[in-house]
């Protein structure tokens, strides 16, 4: 009787061993992709940060990338607009998601379906289409922007505003079309994790005389609290790698006023063609983005 157990756990244990194998080959293809085009650009990156690396030119010059950053007036310009935006952009994507789930949750099927697919159209559309449609109500010219505030009054008849051209407009509109765009994907999250909140709990609440602020706070928040979290950081380093609006829209401009971090880097490493001054850039942003990302973990982190 023993042995026969004995037999069976070494034909179990061959079984695992087999089925482990088999898993480790379909996780190689990943794993390659994730060596060659993930984790080595990384190491490069962060190794030629070191060197003055230039077309044809590959010296090692001590960290004075990294000094130069400090005394970088431009590179500091653009981490504060890069900054600004992530603090006004994540909370309002969060906050307006969160309110636009709630109050589509407690709609019909259909209605939920629709306006779902209104707010996720930007996400589905990309950045160009998107890009496009927002020079038009932007333009000095015939932009309907310009054109509504007219005929509304706001505006001299004979004036035109070049909403992308003043630097304190620029970054505004380029934070309200980040805006339009991020918030696709968290009104969706939001949408099926309150749907998987239990209703019977919430209905007890209200049968105890809970108030839904107060039914919301205690019973619902705390249930989707992890997809809380998800959209927060995931927005976080969205805004923080924003470059795609900058590029198509301003180029930075005027004067480096909608200038980010993202696009400086791009600039000095395919403009001016300063791949190490440009690969010191993204590391620090990267520890930039570990330490908002590490502070948002710890302050919203629950039992």
């Amino acid at each position: 009787m023993a042995k026969q157990k004995i037999q069976t756990m070494g034909v179990s244990h061959a079984i695992q061993r087999q089925i482990d194998r088999v898993s480790y080959l379909f996780l190689l293809p990943m794993a390659v992709f994730f060596v060659c085009f993930v984790l080595a650009p990384m190491v490069i990156g962060i190794f030629t940060s070191f060197f003055n690396y230039r077309m044809g030119v590959f010296d090692f010059n001590f960290g004075k990338n990294y000094l130069q950053l400090f005394t970088d007036k431009v590179f500091w310009r653009s981490m504060r607009n890069t900054i600004v935006i992530v603090i006004v952009s994540v909370p309002l994507v969060t906050i307006f998601s969160l309110w636009v789930a709630s109050a589509l949750n407690e709609k019909s099927m259909g209605t939920t379906s629709f306006f779902r697919g209104v707010f996720y159209l930007p996400v589905v559309m990309g950045t160009v289409p998107v890009v496009v449609v927002w020079k038009w109500i932007f333009n000095s010219y015939y932009g309907i922007l310009n054109y509504i505030l007219k005929a509304l009054n706001f505006m001299p008849q004979n004036m035109r505003f070049d909403w992308l051209g003043e630097k304190s407009t620029a970054i505004w509109c380029i934070l309200t079309i980040l805006f339009t765009t991020s918030i696709g994907q968290p009104i969706v999250l939001y949408i099926a994790a309150l749907g998987n909140v239990d209703k019977s709990i919430t209905e007890a609440a209200e049968v105890d005389g809970a108030s839904k602020l107060r039914t919301f706070w205690q019973v619902k928040w705390p249930s989707i609290m992890p997809t809380t979290l998800y959209i927060v950081v995931i927005t976080t380093i969205n805004s923080f790698q924003c470059f795609a609006l900058i590029q198509l829209l301003t180029s930075g401009g005027p004067s480096y006023s909608t200038s980010t971090v993202m696009y400086y880097l791009y600039e000095q490493a395919f403009t001016y063609y300063n791949y190490g001054y440009a690969n010191a850039m993204g590391v620090i942003l990267a520890i930039v983005i570990a330490a908002f990302s590490a502070l948002q973990f710890k302050s919203m982190k629950t039992e």
